[in-house]
């Protein structure tokens, strides 16, 4: 099968694109599929996706305070982050922590990995996996008690604020 496009080279990328319940094949050769996938970012760019997903509210007001948020690690801009698509290091996710964790709950479902981890052998029963969940990021629930334990606290309920302390100790050790 040759490519639709130049007609000369062997295809060998497929694409599919539905427009308006409209279904239509492409067979391409990589040349044709470079300059077709670099047309489609220009035109859905991923910076433009990932900004559709953010929360429409925050992004406005937030939005000059995103262009000076920079890796403490990596000096990656969170600016250079929504036009790539890509974060430069571990210590971006801690750095832009703020702006990701919707970003993340709305792409995944979830800002917990709840997949396979890298354990020892034994944990794993020899396969080289552990299956303990891992959180990436806490919970809402573990945030808004540290919340309600320092509203109990400057408002010098001590019982409650125990009560409280209590409780994110035991997520603490569940999420562990």
């Amino acid at each position: 099968m040759t490519c639709d496009i130049c007609g000369k080279k062997k295809a060998t990328v497929h694409l599919t694109e539905i427009v308006d319940d409209q279904m239509s094949e492409m067979h391409l050769c990589e040349e044709c599929a470079r300059q077709k996938s670099s047309q489609m970012e220009q035109q859905f760019g991923l910076a433009d996706l990932l900004a559709g997903l953010a929360d429409p509210g925050k992004a406005a007001a937030k939005e000059s305070e995103k262009n000076v948020l920079k890796c403490s690690r990596c000096a990656l801009l969170y600016e250079d982050f929504r036009k790539f698509g890509r974060l430069g290091c571990s210590e971006c996710y801690t750095s832009f922590k703020e702006h990701l964790t919707g970003l993340l709950r709305k792409i995944h479902g979830s800002n917990k990995y709840l997949g396979k981890t890298p354990g020892a052998s034994q944990e794993s029963g020899g396969k080289g996996l552990a299956e303990k969940p891992v959180a990436l990021l806490p919970s809402d629930d573990l945030l808004d008690l540290k919340q309600q334990l320092k509203t109990a606290i400057a408002a010098e309920d001590f019982e409650k604020a125990a009560i409280i302390r209590d409780k994110i100790r035991n997520l603490e050790q569940k999420e562990q």
